[in-house]
Formats: C-alpha cells, sequence, structure tokens
C-alpha cells in the first residue's frame, strides 16, 4: 500500500496582489512552497508527492525550489484550469499503487506532521476525512440582498482546512463522476458527499493558515517564530 499526498499550486493567487503566485513568495526565508513540501518530504507516511502547476511556472519552480532543495518524493504535473481540474490532473498521474491519497493546499506551509499522521490512520477507517477546526466566530446566512436569514449554532460548525484525505479509487470516482455531469465543489470533500459518502473530521490546528493575502504572511512569520522559540 502506498500513500501519495496531490499538492495543487497551479493557482495565481490574484488576492496577493504580488508579481509571482502566492506559493512562491519569500516565508521566513525560502518559498511558501518549499515549507509545505518540507513537511511531507519527511513525512515517513508519505510515499509520493505529485506537485500541480501551471506549466507557464515550471521553470520558476524548477528555479525556486525543486532545483534549491533536496526532494525524493516529486513528481511534477501540469495543472488545469481550475482547482478541481489540477486535482483529478494529480489523480491521474499517482502511483498505480496509491491506496490512500491526501490532498493539501500548496499555499498551507504550516501543516504538523501528526495531522498528516492522524489523517491517513482516520481514513484508512473510514475512508474520507478532512482536517478541520471548530469555528471560533459566529457565522451568519444572509440572503441575496444582503439580510440575516439565520445563525446556525457554533457547536456544529467547522472551518475546513486541508489535507482532505481519501481512499484512492473513491475520490477518483468521485472527480470522474463529477467531471461527467458538470458538478464542482470548492473542495474535494464536497465531491465525495456528493456521492452520499459520509466524511470524518480529524482535528487540525487553528496554526495551519493558508496564505491567501499579504496579511496572512505576516500572520505565518510569527507562527513560525514561536515554534522556533518554544522547541
Amino acid at each position: 500500500m502506498l500513500t501519495s499526498v496531490i499538492i495543487p499550486a497551479a493557482g495565481l493567487g490574484r488576492r496577493m496582489k504580488a508579481s509571482v503566485s502566492k506559493q512562491y513568495l519569500q516565508l521566513n526565508g525560502k518559498p511558501v512552497l518549499a515549507h509545505t513540501l518540507d513537511v511531507f518530504e519527511k513525512c515517513s507516511l508519505i510515499d509520493e508527492i505529485v506537485l500541480v502547476i501551471n506549466p507557464e511556472e515550471q521553470q520558476l519552480c524548477q528555479d525556486q525550489v525543486i532545483g534549491v532543495y533536496s526532494y525524493s518524493k516529486i513528481k511534477l504535473v501540469a495543472g488545469g484550469e481550475t482547482r478541481q481540474e489540477s486535482v483529478y490532473a494529480g489523480l491521474k498521474a499517482v502511483n498505480q499503487q496509491t491506496r490512500i491519497v491526501l490532498i493539501h493546499d500548496g499555499a498551507r506551509p504550516l501543516i504538523s506532521e501528526s495531522v498528516i499522521c492522524k489523517s491517513i490512520e482516520e481514513t484508512i477507517k473510514y475512508r474520507a476525512t478532512v482536517v478541520g477546526v471548530p469555528a471560533k466566530n459566529t457565522i451568519k446566512v444572509i440572503s441575496d440582498d444582503g439580510f440575516v436569514e439565520a445563525t446556525p449554532d457554533r457547536n456544529y460548525l467547522v472551518e475546513i482546512q486541508t489535507p482532505q484525505t481519501f481512499d484512492y479509487d473513491l475520490i477518483k470516482e468521485a472527480h470522474q463522476k463529477a467531471l461527467e455531469s458538470g458538478v464542482s465543489g470548492t473542495d474535494d470533500a464536497f465531491l465525495v458527499e456528493w456521492l452520499k459518502v459520509p466524511v470524518k473530521i480529524v482535528v487540525g490546528d487553528y496554526t495551519n493558515i493558508k496564505i491567501t493575502t499579504p496579511e496572512d504572511l505576516t500572520i505565518a512569520e510569527s507562527i513560525i517564530k514561536r515554534m522556533a522559540e518554544n522547541q
């Protein structure tokens, strides 16, 4: 049994308003993407890293990440027009012996090895898991014209992160059927839910933030500094 991780890193990150994609921005002296790859490269439970990139950024990835840091598990794959297409490209490229596949945002550099291991362990039991943390803020459901329609009980709300981890055959089937039916979702778990398959929550860390805005880089740097001080 092999375990592979697909890391979609083909997004442009327009909200960052930078000259390069967010995953290549510097975080504590190295690209965001390199931090993400480091964790999976060092994790003994991960056999393969399928890195899905924008074909136009292949040289950039080579110059700033692949050619600079020592990675032995990486397979490069060209991404699609959307994140969903990129993940599907990654699914088609994984090793044929893969049984468990994790899907993790390239711009989430602070994922912990313990959460990765827990995700794999739970997926072996339940076939589909997603990492999430309890919602801290009150969430409102609003109407099209901006009025509050409902306030869900926060005790039942979870903010979803990655990795999202699945039995390989299950997530491959979900993506194939979604493609055939024209169904799209904001995350991979949605496609599994659409197949009426239950998805288990794995409790994650609030520090596992996604780098989306310039402020996120500042927050991530302070988290890294605090982690170093606590070691």
